[in-house]
């Protein structure tokens, strides 16, 4: 049955869509190559994926259990008695886990596992209300339901959450059915949403969510169902906001009082006529992203204006060099154009993971390498930053310096366990295994390749079956070699993105800038002989007739680079930050004598670089050559600096840790 399923229901991409086998009206003009079609085995992301599945799965499922986030719904299913047990929002925790699960067995199948989620399920439909209605804290108490659920249902949909939690169970239901065939989760999400067609919408009762996610969730749906009435849904809760008012009302001593404000809802103005990243910054990602659905599948030109005007916001004024968004911690949200404070970074990991979605959608949209540019650089750096080494240990805010000695955000010193608000761990765990899906993709007679990682994979491109591989050791070392064999002879294009930080543009706006040149160029060959590098929209495009064991080998200089940024970023004036290939580094107090806020590094200091397979699971350091200086200012010695992957920092204890530093 699992095989007759992912025939007919095919990954989209790695976790943001799906298709089925009754095609959309309208989608997407790429089509990734599904996660389960790309077999990784390189040894940067490949052991990242199996400690997610084999640790992380694990360590949230048993902390959704000793959190009392699954009791919670026993309790409302009438299998066990007491009160609601934390957040408001924690039902969105157990499905996000359950959904990285279900893609875990897409990866490796797991009887334990499968049925772990069966008996979850189970729980699951038994606390859901007979009308379709699941939100625990109600369910549990009605007169009594956690603070800022509202009175009645719906009743606060700015702050309640309840569209938020059943959005991330229809992602969930959707990859369960996916990854096992069984409709028993699928038809408890149906249930909900059908509840949500028959309540809301034109000449029904309005709203929109606080916390957006469900229009992801209902294109999903919309996806594996073919009921476009989710899709329209998804729609008219977008188009609501900037229009309609809703909920209670806060003194300005009420702890509600921040999340009330329009802007932090981006409901400020209509959502097709925002071009200001504005708010609380995942819930700005999940809606571009669910803008970016609507746009495609939904065949809505105006949604492509309005976010690809956010995007030249985003990343030509709001985004942190590791591809972090949102700068304030306080209302985890996004600040004034270029307000990217390092210490006080909010950059939550699923404000991360929020705009990883984007940029591969804008990438399906568009087709133009700068938005995969800015997915690895996300990927590489401020979004695996959020999961330590062992797994088990995690930020939520990744903030780009810190003195060893204050709490973050959410958070202890260092990195944590869990969090009372746990909505990062449980994100990890359903986008490492999804990785695969954003190597490659196809659009008519083309198969782009946009990330290097060792791999075997299976396309189908102009009616022919191809079989690819990759070689390399990415990203330590620049060298890739890909292997096309189709089934027969066949003519395509084979479009290998170039990326910006090879070809001396670390951003594709302006707010960061390399601070040396580098005459290096990539290189690239077929069958051993050289091909000149033509780019169209930032790929070497290779077209001709390909033959079984062709060879494509692309050469990329990964010296050590410089980055300096806008000079209307004052927390980065007279700074330097340090990038190697994809990964921006930092300096730990533990590789530096204990200390490196202390640290300058003038602009003439010469760093190499040198691979160490024992420290951080095998990490490239940077390490600054130890000069002398003249005799006649007191043979003062230069101090020696080492420099690691940012993110790997927090994996040896708490201390110091800095991104950028004094130039002089």
């Amino acid at each position: 049955m699992r095989k007759t399923i992912l025939g007919a229901v095919c990954l989209m991409a790695a976790f943001p869509m799906i298709c089925c086998a009754e095609k959309a009206d309208s989608d997407y003009p790429i089509r990734p190559v599904p996660f389960t079609s790309v077999h990784v085995n390189d040894v940067f992301w490949a052991p990242k994926i199996e400690t997610n599945r084999a640790v992380t799965v694990p360590f949230a499922l048993q902390k959704n259990e000793e959190t009392g986030r699954v009791d919670n719904f026993r309790k409302a299913a009438g299998l066990m008695k007491g009160p609601f047990e934390g957040k408001r929002y924690n039902d969105s925790d157990v499905f996000k886990v359950m959904e990285g699960a279900a893609y875990t067995l897409m990866i490796k199948p797991d009887p334990k596992l499968e049925a772990t989620l069966d008996d979850l399920i189970a729980i699951i439909g038994k606390a859901q209300e007979s009308d379709g209605y699941l939100f625990t804290n109600r369910t549990i108490d009605p007169k009594n339901p956690a603070p800022g659920a509202g009175a009645e249902r719906w009743s606060n949909l700015r702050v309640s959450h309840e569209f938020y939690n059943v959005g991330h169970m229809y992602e969930a239901a959707v990859a369960h059915f996916q990854a096992t065939g069984k409709k028993s989760f699928l038809d408890i999400a149906v249930k909900n949403a059908d509840l949500l067609l028959n309540t809301f919408g034109p000449g029904k009762r309005r709203a929109f969510p606080g916390h957006q996610e469900i229009e992801i969730g209902l294109s999903k749906l919309y996806r594996v169902t073919g009921n476009r009435a989710y899709l329209d849904l998804a729609k008219f809760f977008l188009d609501e906001r900037g229009y309609y008012f809703q909920g209670e009302k806060y003194g300005p001593d009420d702890p509600f009082n921040v999340y009330n404000s329009d802007e932090y809802l981006q409901n400020h103005k209509p959502v097709l006529q925002q071009d200001e990243a504005v708010g609380h910054a995942v819930r700005a990602m999940y809606m571009y992203a669910g803008m970016a659905d609507m746009a495609a599948l939904g065949g809505y030109p105006e949604y492509v204006k309005a976010i690809d005007r956010l995007w030249d916001n985003v990343v030509g004024k709001k985004m942190y060099i590791t591809g972090g968004v949102g700068a304030r911690a306080d209302s985890e949200a996004f600040g004034d154009a270029y307000e990217l404070p390092n210490r006080t970074a909010y950059t939550e990991t699923c404000a991360a993971i929020g705009n990883a979605l984007w940029q591969q959608r804008l990438f399906l949209l568009h087709g133009e390498a700068k938005y995969a540019d800015v997915l690895e650089r996300v990927m590489y750096n401020g979004l695996i930053s959020g999961v330590g080494l062992d797994g088990m240990s995690f930020f939520y805010q990744n903030p780009l310096e810190a003195d060893g000695k204050s709490k973050l955000y959410q958070g202890q010193v260092g990195r944590s366990p869990w969090f009372e608000v746990s909505c990062c761990p449980p994100n990890v765990t359903r986008f490492l295994p999804s990785v695969p899906g954003y190597v490659y993709a196809v659009r008519a007679d083309s198969l782009y390749v946009n990330l290097f990682i060792s791999n075997t994979a299976a396309a189908e491109i102009v009616g022919t079956k191809v079989a690819l591989s990759q070689e390399t050791k990415y990203p330590w070392d620049g060298s890739v070699k890909i292997t096309v064999s189709p089934d027969q002879d066949a003519a395509f294009a084979l479009l290998v993105r170039i990326p910006g930080w090879a070809r001396n543009e670390p951003v594709p706006t302006d707010l960061y800038r390399f601070l040396d040149e580098n005459d290096e160029k990539p290189v690239l060959a077929v069958n051993g002989a050289a091909v000149k590098i033509e780019l169209e929209k930032g790929y070497a495009v290779l077209r001709r007739t390909w033959k079984k064991g062709d060879a494509v080998e692309l050469t990329l200089p990964m010296p050590v680079r410089r980055v300096v940024a806008n000079d209307a970023v004052e927390a980065d004036s007279g700074r330097v930050a340090f990038q190697r290939g994809p990964l921006v580094y930092c300096a730990e107090a533990v590789d530096n004598d204990g200390h490196v806020l202390d640290l300058s590094i003038m602009d003439g200091a010469r760093f190499s670089a040198e691979f160490q397979p024992d420290l951080l699971n095998g990490v490239v350091v940077l390490k600054r050559e130890m000069i002398m200086a003249p005799m006649r200012l007191g043979a003062a010695k230069v101090r020696d600096v080492v420099l690691i992957p940012y993110y790997a920092w927090a994996n040896r204890g708490p201390g110091e840790m800095r991104v950028w530093f004094p130039r002089d």
